[in-house]
């Protein structure tokens, strides 16, 4: 069953076409984040996960599209924003998962994760403004880890990220070769790092100080300070 929220239509200027999704899990102490404890309780990893998950759904918001989809494991909470649209995640590995959510979708579609809050509608802008799927077939964004934050697919095929391994340093160039094997015009997005290690916060937090996962992170350091 799918369940939506509905809000404020955004972006004048969107293109029709254009599908954003988000794929998460919703940030249950023990579940998200495990790599940050230590330095980090299972609650403050969970806490910091919140925040760049609302991070990340409120840039989404700001970007102009036809649909704006959360695909979620587990129950929508406090952090979502009205104006998405949630749906189930499926089963199986994180290929299956991805290629899921891309099934559900017609038209220009365009997923990142909940892993770096730093996202911005700037950013993403080449993406989605107009003429970002022209003489393109696929947008690619790199992760500092060897994996991937984005992933944009002029015509949805799930059968591009299947059997793709997933989690490992090689995940990037593995799924990025797919997509050339494939034959697809791909454009290069940024390359950006993933919040997966204290490391990771720190240096994230320091790129988007305004954001909530920056303050939610300086609130824990002040915690820990006492």
């Amino acid at each position: 069953m799918t369940a939506t929220t509905t809000g404020p239509h955004r972006g004048a200027d969107a293109q029709p076409e254009s599908t954003v999704i988000v794929i998460a899990k919703e940030p249950v102490a023990g579940r998200v984040k495990t790599r940050l404890t230590p330095p980090y309780t299972p609650a403050e990893a969970a806490a910091l996960a919140g925040a760049a998950l609302a991070d990340t759904l409120h840039a989404v918001l700001g970007m102009p599209a036809r649909r704006r989809v959360l695909a979620l494991d587990g129950a929508p909470g406090p952090w979502l924003p009205p104006g998405i649209e949630v749906v189930p995640q499926g089963g199986g590995g994180l290929d299956e998962r991805l290629a899921a959510a891309f099934a559900g979708c017609q038209g220009p579609t365009l997923l990142v994760g909940m892993d770096t809050p730093q996202i911005t509608p700037v950013l993403l802008a080449p993406v989605l403004g107009r003429g970002g799927w022209r003489d393109c077939d696929a947008w690619f964004g790199p992760a500092a880890d060897g994996g991937f934050w984005a992933l944009g697919l002029a015509e949805p095929d799930p059968e591009l990220l299947r059997g793709v391994p997933m989690s490992t340093p090689t995940t990037g160039a593995a799924q990025r070769r797919r997509l050339v094997d494939a034959g697809l015009r791909v454009r290069e997005l940024p390359v950006l790092r993933d919040v997966d290690t204290a490391d990771d916060a720190a240096w994230v937090a320091a790129l988007a100080p305004g954001s909530r996962f920056a303050r939610t992170l300086a609130g824990l350091s002040r915690a820990a300070a006492r």
